[in-house]
């Protein structure tokens, strides 16, 4: 069964919490707050594995989950940073977020790409002495990650494909000009997952890939369809092989009719791509005339007779691949659009809008309003008295007494219900 396209659950760790801590030293009468950071938690992280075929191993392991950052500690000592989840996928494979539907990242390299970033760790009380406030007994707790569900799709990474019907021959193709080891089986159906080779040169390499085999109504879904079709995307150049022989009871001419109509249905850029015409197991019967037949039809074609079983052609298909790849523009990476999701850092805009519930309650609302309820605790005396001072600092009592709050009113913030004080 091919396995190329799977849903999966991540989630970064959370931040850990700020530390309230005060000196407690020997001679030292009133020591100061020395309540350390919380630790930022792990990311996950994704990074391509070269042994790696397909996404098999997902169907049995589905969530991923990176570790919290520890709190922080008293002596000013902030907590440890929460390890980093790896998520080894095969080269190709595209990471799209459910929720939004955007492409994170297209996993191309070992070098590794942070898909979720962990949350930033609180501050501790340390932060927040000043010459007025000198022993604040609240910190802020760190930034919790919500889990997110992501789609893995993957997309064979090869700068040639070889596609046509099943039992063409593709895969004694790859197995010739490679030193892939495909499994080789003289059956009607298709081999059902996409296998890579490496074509060496002393001055050139490039990768072949055997496309697993069409049917008929692949682009509308039949059989396999989509799965199949997804990996030519990325190609450079298609490889059309036919069994020229006809030894499996088809027509070559139509067979190849039929798979132009399949990749123009699914993409009119695939029909696009520079095709060469492998007329392959040249060494059967009715290989001769079925060739004539396709020149006379398709004079403008370039077309490399073959035999996969007994190397006939294969030297020469080979350096044709190389010269024309020469030309051709390197394949460009999916456009990626970052980390699925980033909380909001210091420098950040955070935004709030003040408008009145249907009781007539004057609401604040908005992501400033939930950063400033991130860093309170509300059973703190302290902690309320610098509530108020952030409310005010950042413009959120103007804006209520601009909307008609008067002192002793009512308000409501992110939910909760509060005495307005001017």
């Amino acid at each position: 069964m091919i396995v190329d396209k799977v849903r999966i659950i991540i989630k970064a760790g959370d931040g850990g919490n700020g530390a309230v801590s005060f000196r407690r030293e020997k001679y030292v009468n009133a020591g100061g707050p020395d309540g350390g950071d919380g630790g930022n938690g792990g990311n996950v992280i994704f990074v391509a594995d070269p042994s790696m075929r397909t996404l098999m191993d997902f169907r049995y392991h589905k969530k991923f989950k990176a570790e919290n950052g520890e709190n922080g500690r008293k002596k000013n000592m902030r907590g440890k940073t929460g390890e980093d989840v790896i998520v080894k996928v095969p080269a190709g494979t595209v990471v799209i977020d459910k929720e939004s539907g955007r492409v994170v990242a297209d996993i191309r390299n070992p070098e590794g790409v942070v898909v979720l970033r962990g949350g930033k760790g609180g501050k501790g009380n340390a932060r927040f002495s000043t010459a007025v406030r000198q022993t604040p007994r609240f910190s802020t707790p760190g930034k919790k990650v919500r889990p997110r569900e992501i789609i893995l799709e993957l997309k064979s990474i090869a700068d040639v494909g070889l596609v046509g019907f099943p039992n063409v021959g593709k895969s004694t193709l790859l197995s010739s000009m490679t030193s892939a080891k495909p499994k080789i089986e003289n059956y009607h159906f298709t081999t059902l997952a996409p296998n890579l080779g490496v074509v060496k040169s002393y001055d050139y390499d490039f990768i072949l890939a055997d496309i697993p085999g069409l049917i008929e109504g692949a682009s509308e879904g039949a059989g396999l369809g989509h799965d199949f079709l997804r990996h030519i995307e990325r190609t450079r150049m298609v490889a059309h092989v036919l069994d020229i022989a006809g030894s499996e009871g088809r027509d070559p001419l139509d067979d190849y009719v039929k798979i132009r109509e399949e990749l123009k249905n699914y993409s009119q850029q695939l029909l696009e791509r520079p095709e060469i015409i492998v007329a392959n197991k040249a060494d059967l019967p009715e290989a001769g005339k079925n060739l004539s037949r396709f020149r006379r039809k398709y004079p403008d074609k370039e077309v490399f007779l073959t035999s996969a079983a007994t190397h006939q052609g294969i030297d020469d298909l080979r350096a044709a691949m190389m010269e024309a790849l020469k030309t051709l523009p390197e394949e460009q990476a999916i456009r990626e659009e970052g980390v699925i999701e980033e909380w909001q850092m210091e420098d950040e805009e955070l935004t709030f809008e003040v408008s009145r519930g249907e009781d007539g309650v004057l609401e604040a609302n908005g992501s400033l309003i939930d950063e400033i309820f991130a860093r309170i605790n509300p059973d703190e005396v302290d902690s309320m008295r610098h509530f108020h001072k952030l409310l005010k600092d950042m413009g959120i009592i103007k804006a209520l007494v601009q909307a008609g709050a008067k002192d002793g009113d009512t308000v409501r913030l992110d939910g909760e219900e509060f005495d307005f004080v001017e």
